[in-house]
């Protein structure tokens, strides 16, 4: 459920031929690499996940984030515990 910060901002995701996504509300790069994307977003941690991944824009005032590359999975992760969700990207 969207909490009373939530629905000050509108988070949005364009998604534009599996090659270029662009996020709203966008709180801070988690980590990024070649193949994965994290962003912490108001609606919780977004995982992208492809090929050849770059971040082509970060509009900090926004909260805007533009990645290109060949998209194969967008997911959120529901919960953040201290070093789990990196323990499972990178370990």
């Amino acid at each position: 459920m969207a909490n009373e910060a939530n629905r000050n901002h509108l988070h949005e995701l364009r998604l534009e031929n599996r090659e270029k996504l662009t996020v709203n509300s966008v709180q801070e790069v988690e980590s990024f690499d070649e193949n994965t994307v994290a962003l912490l977003t108001d609606q919780g941690l977004l995982v992208i996940r492809g090929e050849n991944l770059q971040l082509k824009s970060l509009s900090p005032e926004g909260g805007q984030v533009c990645v290109n590359g060949v998209i194969h999975s967008i997911d959120y992760e529901e919960a953040r515990k201290a070093g789990g969700f990196l323990k499972r990207l990178f370990g």
